[in-house]
């Protein structure tokens, strides 16, 4: 019989290329990995790893193994909270993953409000930028993704359940004591001229799509994924920037003016899990909670 902790340390092995990278990875040691790949293999009936130089390389029914193995660890993720709640524990465990933003706005109010309502959940938070955090989901390392996406992506997250939480529009941010600094809106083509801070690389790719239906390609001088430092940059008067609202309200800009951008450039804020995992209660309740903080 193949066991979810087997399967899980050849998720590791076979992410990490090592047994003892999957080792720290894991938390365990290096024999515990090999003793337990070993038993792995001996349910499986074959061999799942050959040793190439010092990484380890999937056999064929490795991968096939490893290819299954997210969507089964999920399963029982989904399986054993549904059927804690049915014993009535009133327990659970959400593991929820956020971009920054999202972290620092929606997360907090949300995750105090369900602590109120449901102590016995407990809710772990880790960052990651979409679409790594889809990936995450996908690969059954989280229970709930916050995400964004800019327009329509036709199939990008048809497997998933979409909650969709709100409407971030992007905000420029622009030197106090910029010529535009106190115009009650701006357009981007009126910045074609300017050096450019770009933010996250999702952020950065509609950055150059919208100027370059405007007419230009930005000059973007400096890149950074830390909105803090975006701001710090536009602050100190080293270029211009567009980020999100919520971006913006996460974080007190100083020396810079937000200024609404026009036409409105927006992205969708949501919410993703695994259609198993929607009907886990404690994950339902993160959605709902989430939905609710958001409609503040």
């Amino acid at each position: 019989m193949i066991e979810a902790r087997h399967l899980r340390v050849l998720r590791a092995v076979s992410t990490t290329g090592s047994f003892s990278a999957a080792a720290r990875e894991l938390g365990c040691t290096q024999p515990a990995v090999s003793q337990q790949m070993k038993a792995l293999e001996a349910s499986a009936g074959t061999t799942l790893l050959i040793r190439t130089g010092r990484e380890m390389r999937l056999t064929q029914a490795g991968e096939a193994l490893v290819r299954h193995a997210s969507g089964i660890l999920a399963g029982l993720t989904a399986a054993e909270e549904e059927v804690a709640a049915i014993a009535g524990l009133r327990a659970g465990r959400v593991r929820l993953v956020s971009f920054p933003s999202g972290s620092s706005t929606l997360v907090p109010g949300a995750l105090a409000a369900l602590r109120a309502d449901h102590p016995g959940t407990r809710v772990s938070l880790v960052e990651a930028e979409p679409p790594r955090s889809v990936d995450l989901l996908r690969e059954g390392d989280c229970d709930i993704a916050l995400a964004f996406r800019y327009g329509a992506a036709g199939g990008e997250w048809d497997d998933l359940v979409v909650r969709p939480l709100l409407t971030d529009r992007l905000i420029g941010l622009l030197p106090e004591g910029h010529r535009l600094a106190e115009a009650p809106s701006v357009s981007i083509g009126e910045l074609a001229d300017e050096s450019w801070i770009a933010g996250c690389p999702r952020c950065r790719r509609q950055l150059v799509e919208v100027c370059e239906e405007a007419g230009f390609a930005p000059r973007i001088d400096f890149a950074t994924d830390d909105y803090p430092a975006v701001m710090g940059l536009v602050g100190a008067g080293l270029g211009v920037a567009v980020l999100p609202e919520l971006a913006v309200e996460s974080v007190r800009p100083k020396g810079a003016r937000a200024v609404p951008v026009e036409p409105a450039i927006e992205r969708e804020i949501v919410a993703l899990t695994l259609p198993d995992l929607a009907r886990v209660p404690a994950v339902a309740a993160t959605l709902d909670q989430l939905a609710r903080t958001a409609a503040r």
